[in-house]
């Protein structure tokens, strides 16, 4: 049986139709996600972060978006885009300005800010760290997107 179960799981991988959760990736250009999401029918979620100093950010992180669960609504669902606002990690000056220059756009005031856009860039929902973890999140973020 156990054989059986590695040799299917082998055949679907070599064919594609099984990812690794672990793939799931951020995007860090704005516009290449938006394309991304107009290529593939899906919404962007944009995460203002500050991924090495922001409490809120890193607890988002870790109960919802570094979740099994969530990675695969995200495969599924979502572009995921970080527009990270870090303070020890180094940035490219040009990624500053221009991460910099979103976040007046979107009249970000406080991180995490987090932004579901359909793929023609209109928000739909605008929102930031939620307790309850990733079921609750997914469910937060469906309601808006399906």
């Amino acid at each position: 049986m156990k054989l059986l179960f590695l040799s299917s799981l082998l055949v679907f991988t070599s064919f594609g139709f099984v990812a690794p959760v672990d793939d799931v990736v951020w995007v860090t250009d704005y516009e290449q996600a938006f394309i991304k999401a107009r290529n593939e029918n899906k919404h962007v979620l944009i995460n203002f972060t500050g991924s090495d100093w922001c409490g809120w950010c890193k607890k988002l992180d870790r109960e919802v978006f570094s979740q099994a669960e969530f990675k695969e609504y995200a495969e599924e669902n979502l572009v995921l885009l970080k527009l990270d606002f870090p303070r020890r990690t180094h940035q490219p000056q040009d990624v500053k300005i221009k991460n910099s220059n979103y976040a007046r756009k979107f009249s970000v005031a406080g991180f995490p800010t987090i932004l579901i856009a359909q793929a023609n860039q209109r928000v739909v929902l605008r929102t930031g760290y939620k307790s309850g973890g990733a079921e609750k999140y997914i469910k937060h973020i469906d309601r808006v997107i399906k």
